[in-house]
């Protein structure tokens, strides 16, 4: 499991935050802490009740930031989508920036955590969940119809595809770079244009033409198994972590979707290449049509779409290890192993044959 960037939550730090919030007691233990890296979040006892606290650098999440995410979660559970309770102040606020940091508080979900310790990029656990998963994706995007909020204000660690969907990629990061200090900085000393070239620009230059098919859409953007929970017969109980949702399609989407549970990256380092589950990704796609309908051509788009869905984060993560954490080592993971690695792997024989049968 990746070190987690930021020091856990302690019950010093909670009881200013927490008494902001009368209908909650003040917090008297922590009894769980996450072991994901990018914030530091658990669960934590307040009188009789558990609740989820998860805490967020103000470099990476301000509370206005999180309002963007926490009213796309509101329109999802209007419309019966299970996703986590965003506890409110009596202000209606549903995030509190606090010395450095900023806290969102939930109500505890329902279903049970199965994938908790999990490690990030591990294949989720069998056709059964992974056709659940998909099922449960389709309803997220059928219910997000019509929500037509733009895109998110925050420019670290969230999901995009708008350089992807740009007509030349090469131009669209250096402009972000332009707009993005921290992502122009990493990128100063790489060859980043010559390798951009060499593994993004073929695969850019098949996605072109399927543009038009790809619908603006309000998507979740990190579907993986462990960002579910679970009921007992398998079926997903709720959809957590919003923490990467944008306007991005419905395509993208369960793009990410199959690149997050259906090939087990982590193996690449081990010079491992057979890494792909096929089984597992045609069973999400095959949930995933039992309960959103993709046209024949946003079905054709997925696999020019899928050794992409993964640039904008990982320029994300870039900038994030070398502008807030600054971390060399995982900055150079971000860029090596991540937005080339990826890529690189779609141009293997077993990338290819991947592509080829997900969709057969």
């Amino acid at each position: 499991m990746t070190p987690n960037d930021w020091p856990p939550l302690n019950l010093d730090e909670l009881a200013p935050v927490i008494a902001k919030y009368p209908d909650l007691s003040p917090p008297r233990a922590v009894i769980w802490q996450s072991p994901r890296p990018f914030a530091a979040s658990g669960i934590v006892v307040c009188g009789g009740a558990e609740i989820f606290v998860k805490r967020h650098h103000r470099s990476v999440r301000t509370g206005l930031e999180l309002t963007e995410e926490h009213a796309f979660m509101k329109h999802l559970h209007a419309a019966g989508v299970p996703v986590p309770q965003v506890i409110s102040r009596p202000d209606g606020g549903g995030a509190s920036e606090y010395g450095d940091y900023t806290y969102e508080l939930h109500r505890k979900s329902a279903g049970r955590d199965l994938y908790r310790n999990e490690v990030s990029w591990t294949p989720i656990g069998g056709p059964h969940h992974a056709a659940a998963a998909g099922r449960a994706l389709g309803a997220l995007h059928r219910a997000a119809s019509g929500y037509a909020a733009p895109p998110r204000r925050a420019e670290l660690l969230v999901a995009d595809c708008r350089l992807t969907t740009a007509p030349d990629l090469l131009q669209a990061i250096a402009a972000r770079a332009a707009e993005q200090p921290a992502l122009a900085a990493a990128l100063t000393n790489r060859p980043w244009r010559n390798d951009v070239e060499r593994a993004l620009l073929p695969w850019h230059a098949t996605l072109l033409p399927h543009l038009p098919a790809l619908t603006p859409l309000w998507t979740h953007n990190d579907f993986h198994a462990s960002n579910l929970f679970w009921n007992a017969d398998g079926s997903v109980a709720t959809i957590l972590d919003f923490g990467l949702a944008n306007r991005t399609s419905a395509v993208f989407d369960l793009a990410t979707a199959i690149e997050r549970n259906a090939i087990a990256w982590l193996d690449l380092a081990d010079g491992t290449t057979d890494i792909g589950h096929v089984e597992l990704a045609r069973a999400l796609i095959a949930g995933y049509c039992d309960a959103y309908d993709l046209t024949p051509e946003q079905m054709c788009v997925l696999p020019h779409l899928l050794p992409l869905v993964h640039v904008e984060f990982a320029l994300s993560e870039l900038a994030y290890f070398h502008g807030v954490t600054r971390s060399a080592s995982n900055a150079e993971l971000a860029y090596t192993a991540f937005l080339l690695g990826h890529a690189n792997w779609f141009s293997m024989p077993e990338g290819q044959d991947f592509l080829g049968s997900i969709t057969r």
